[in-house]
């Protein structure tokens, strides 16, 4: 029972996975779907293998032999393997952060910020839960003070949402299932639809298109390839980022409200796995 349990899993997540892209409609229904699409196909098979090792390698399952070790063994790899990668993007992670730690810090329209002395432009959030905003000088060099500040505002919103930490997860989930199906183009889908939902909660603040004017600036200047507000401009998988954000925010795109049941009801196939617990003896 436990060996069709895995496979049940794995025939649902490719299946799921190997549902028709839609990257169409509004900001709301494209995050909805991506993250249905993204998250339920790795999750299905890490509940599917916790289950499965918390019910051990003896027993039965309604009437039939549950247990062997070939599907126990199964699940503890899978869980280990997804362990070392998760302790793998921590390492680099923080990494990455003792090395921004050592930029000197300093005030800039009120924010403390770690500087970087470089002419590329560039400005994110780095860390975990509570990140530092990294600016470098060529961004200095080419926005004013509105401008700078509706960029400033952006960073912001990617703070109050948490992006660093919770895309840190995202990020581990899409090493774990880069196998399956459309992982690649499902991240960068939620790469596209973070920036907007970025820019639409700083457009609350600041004049949107002083945002939008920002963002045009920062495309054309030198070295913009490696330019990092938040996510490149262009990915070769959902194409121009820029003008899609642009559109969003002169088309007054609005932010919907998810603090509520239904719209996380799509992750009850994630605990699916976990309603054999009770039959197992």
């Amino acid at each position: 029972m436990h060996l069709m349990m895995i496979a049940i899993a794995l025939v649902l997540a490719w299946s799921i996975r190997l549902i028709p892209l839609n990257f169409q409609g509004t900001w709301g229904q494209r995050w909805q779907r991506s993250l249905f699409g993204f998250l339920v196909p790795p999750l299905i098979l890490v509940t599917t293998a916790l289950a499965i090792v918390f019910m051990g390698t003896e027993g039965s399952m309604l009437g039939f032999p549950a247990a062997s070790g070939l599907s126990y063994g199964l699940a503890i790899t899978f869980l280990l393997i997804t362990l070392i990668y998760g302790n793998r993007l921590r390492d680099r992670a923080l990494k990455t952060c003792r090395k921004i730690g050592k930029y000197p810090n300093q005030i800039i329209a009120g924010n403390s910020v770690k500087f970087l002395a470089i002419d590329l432009p560039y400005v994110a959030q780095i860390g975990f839960w509570e990140p530092q905003l990294v600016i470098s000088q060529g961004l200095l060099d080419i926005l004013d003070p509105e401008q700078l500040t509706a960029v400033l505002a952006h960073e912001q919103a990617h703070l109050q949402y948490r992006d660093t930490f919770w895309f840190f997860f995202l990020g581990w989930l899409r090493a774990v299932a880069s196998w399956l199906p459309n992982t690649e183009e499902l991240w960068q889908e939620l790469l596209l639809l973070r920036e907007i939902r970025a820019d639409l909660k700083a457009a609350q603040t600041v004049d949107a298109l002083v945002l939008a004017e920002s963002l045009l600036l920062v495309a054309q200047a030198p070295g913009k390839s490696s330019f990092n507000f938040g996510a490149t401009l262009y990915s070769s998988l959902n194409g121009d980022r820029l003008s899609q954000r642009i559109d969003a925010l002169i088309g007054a795109a609005q932010l919907p409200n998810h603090n509520n049941l239904y719209c996380w009801s799509w992750l009850f196939p994630v605990f699916i796995p976990w309603l054999a617990i009770p039959f197992h003896s």
